[in-house]
């Protein structure tokens, strides 16, 4: 069941990001690798372009360096490009990431190239190969070898200078997030899987627009204190964001509050290991959450409160009730008819479904059977809920899905065991 919300953007049009993305005046913004000190098309713009999709190979400190350039098939050098360096994990190669191993096109570059040929294809991708395979980024070489590959690529390729992006997994998070500190001038975001520290950080006092993924059962404090670098620079409310409970399977994103315009912070942790590709429920591949929710935060995509909705049960065709349209903590959910009174009128709020001014939630720690009801909001991982394109909805601290007892008039509503039944599915009415 998908929530269909219209997005609005945490960037601004380009033709004010002198002022507003950088978030001081144009005099002061320090200019990216193309020495042009402004944030606007590149020299390639209008050019005839020499560059193929393919590997290609660069002179960067003194050494032969070589990253794949994958441009749109309908490339037109009137357009100005997004850029999107994705960088591979410790042992991995730029072929991993351009190629998406066994997962072939859906991964490739973390899923995000498929997401881009889908959103009309305005995005050029960059997969650099690390020495050694990995990015320990000595003097600084692997942060100039990447000023080099723009410098390369924007003279001859039209790219709007002021969407350049990067991402990548363990030794290619650390990478990004080396970018993050070292070039928060050039690039607008980054998205750290499962990073860590190792690539350095020279500067690391500026604000760039954040996001971090990192599993429980990782390290997770490495994964913290990179995040909360940003949380800093970008002026974000401390918080403890919440993360899943282990054996949920499930996921958490808190967009933090209080930034910077134009530097958010989000962070999603979930239940799980060293992996960029989770999948709630279980397992691992290119069906991950991930992809989705990096590729809305790089295209400055969020998620506004919702419209009001009701959740009608298949089995049912009753909808979720807040039983007696009572509001006082503890009143327990039913089906009933539906209708348009405020007790079944539901608001997401990230991942807290509320209503009357409450929270829906299953008591702390809740077994299989256990009556759901409504709480004051607390943030608490029993108040989550994942609502599942397969019409389930289910607890993000127990992994249970919200189930009805029967089909009458007053059946109650509890958590119980995930069996893939009508009594399990719910749709927005």
């Amino acid at each position: 069941m998908t929530l269909q919300t219209r997005p609005h953007r945490w960037w601004a049009p380009v033709a004010a990001l002198a002022l507003v993305f950088a978030g001081v005046g144009a005099a002061d913004a320090r200019p990216g690798p193309t020495e042009t000190g402004t944030l606007a098309a590149s020299p390639g713009c209008g050019k005839s372009p020499t560059l193929t999709s393919g590997t290609h190979t660069i002179q960067s400190s003194g050494q032969n360096r070589s990253f794949i350039l994958r441009i749109p098939a309908n490339y037109d050098n009137t357009r100005q490009y997004r850029l999107i360096f994705g960088f591979h994990w410790y042992g991995g190669t730029a072929n991993d990431v351009d190629s998406g191993g066994s997962d072939g096109y859906n991964w490739s570059y973390y899923g995000l190239r498929r997401l881009a040929d889908a959103a009309n294809n305005g995005t050029i991708f960059v997969a650099p190969q690390g020495n050694g395979n990995g990015w320990a980024n000595p003097g600084g070489q692997d942060v100039t070898f990447v000023d080099d590959m723009i410098r390369r690529i924007e003279n001859d390729l039209c790219v709007d200078t002021a969407q350049r992006f990067a991402l990548g997994f363990s030794y290619g998070g650390a990478m990004s997030y080396a970018l993050a500190c070292a070039r928060p001038t050039t690039f607008r975001a980054v998205a750290v899987y499962s990073g860590a520290g190792i690539s350095g950080c020279n500067g690391g006092t500026q604000p760039v627009a954040y996001m971090g993924i990192h599993g429980i059962s990782d390290n997770i404090g490495g994964g913290r204190a990179l995040r909360d670098t940003f949380v800093r620079n970008n002026g974000c409310t401390p918080q403890n964001a919440p993360e899943p409970a282990a054996g949920s399977r499930t996921h958490i994103t808190t967009t933090y509050s209080g930034c910077r315009t134009g530097y958010p912070v989000v962070w999603a942790a979930f239940d799980g290991g060293h992996t960029p590709g989770p999948i709630d429920g279980g397992g691992e591949g290119w069906r991950s959450w991930t992809s989705p929710e990096v590729w809305r935060f790089f295209t400055g995509e969020t998620t506004p409160a919702p419209a009001s909705f009701r959740l009608r049960g298949e089995s049912s065709g009753r909808c979720l009730d807040v039983n007696g349209a009572g509001s006082a903590n503890g009143t327990q959910m039913i089906v009933w008819d539906c209708h348009t009174g405020a007790n079944q009128q539901f608001t997401q709020n990230n991942k807290a479904l509320q209503v009357l001014g409450k929270c829906l939630e299953a008591p702390v720690n809740a077994t299989p059977g256990t009556r759901t009801r409504i709480w004051d909001c607390n943030g608490g991982a029993n108040q989550q809920w994942n609502v599942n394109d397969n019409g389930t909805v289910t607890s993000v601290q127990t992994g249970l899905c919200l189930s009805v007892n029967g089909t009458a008039n007053s059946s109650a509503v509890t958590v119980a065991t995930c069996n893939n039944t009508a009594g399990q599915r719910w749709s927005k009415a």
